[in-house]
């Protein structure tokens, strides 16, 4: 039954999101040029009404791929697929390739183009679509290996901004940036070479008062960004609130601040009831 389900799936141009028991991540070994690698580069190609494009369903959720050019902006949460998809057929047919530029959405159209850009730290890059996914609830994007590294997304999911390039900007090369303007610098975070950055908030930037609500302590920063990330797919709204906080030899997850404390528990209620999502109310004076 299981290869029957796998062999149906794979009949739907869809990719499945991963068995729980499994482990994605990065390949045992990296190209050491993956920064400098190119951006997709945007062509005119033909969609096809059928294959990738049909209507499919995955866990019960129906999916309608975009039909036509469509233009498509949309604020969310992206995610990247690395080893365990490597080298098998993405929903166009071709090969994951993983350190490549390619990205899977749900919907828009196979093959599009799309920029997607990391508001934390202005950087953009193109991708070409290919594949379908991710299939969880908030992200909106699966990026390639590569792709991620160049926005500095490897730690986990965040907030991207993903725009398809039209057909028709393609054809009368509107989608491209001016020539003047300084492309974004892709060196990774606490990559050899690249400037050392602290992704955690100070302990100033919270100290204005109001009221925080606390998921979580860890001696361990990793630890705090699952959480973080935990936090963050459970409900976006919070997303802008989410904060890591050095205090006391600790990495604590906090949200706030917010405007009075019925807010935060009610905030507090809300995670905790329909998440299983523990917090503490502090109040900072």
């Amino acid at each position: 039954m299981l290869l029957l389900a796998a062999l149906l799936l794979g009949g739907c141009a869809t990719r499945a999101p991963a068995p729980a028991a499994s482990r994605d991540g990065p390949a045992a070994s990296t190209p050491s040029d993956l920064v400098k690698r190119p951006d997709a580069e945007p062509r005119v190609e033909t969609i096809r009404s059928g294959g990738p494009n049909k209507p499919y369903e995955v866990m019960g959720q129906r999916y309608v791929p975009l039909s036509g050019d469509p233009a498509y902006s949309e604020t969310g949460l992206a995610s990247w697929y690395g080893r365990q998809f490597h080298g098998r057929p993405t929903s166009s047919g071709e090969i994951y390739d993983m350190f490549g530029m390619s990205a899977a959405h749900a919907t828009l159209p196979i093959p599009s183009y799309a920029r997607v850009r990391n508001p934390a730290n202005g950087r953009e890059i193109v991708v070409r679509v290919n594949d379908r996914g991710p299939f969880h609830p908030g992200r909106i994007i699966d990026l390639s290996y590569t792709a991620a590294l160049k926005l500095d997304l490897l730690r986990g999911v965040a907030p991207v901004q993903v725009t398809r390039i039209t057909q028709a900007e393609i054809r009368a090369g509107t989608w491209q940036r001016p020539t003047d303007e300084p492309p974004p610098l892709y060196a990774p975070a606490n990559a050899p070479g690249a400037p050392q950055r602290d992704t955690t908030a100070t302990l100033a930037q919270v100290s204005a008062g109001g009221s925080w609500l606390q998921f979580g302590a860890f001696a361990r920063l990793d630890g705090a960004e699952a959480l973080r990330q935990r936090v963050a797919e459970a409900d976006l709204e919070l997303l802008p609130l989410l904060a890591i906080v050095n205090e006391g030899g600790l990495h604590r997850v906090r949200a706030g601040p917010f405007p009075d404390p019925a807010e935060a528990r009610a905030w507090a209620e809300r995670l905790r009831s329909g998440y299983a999502i523990d917090s503490a109310l502090i109040e900072k004076r």
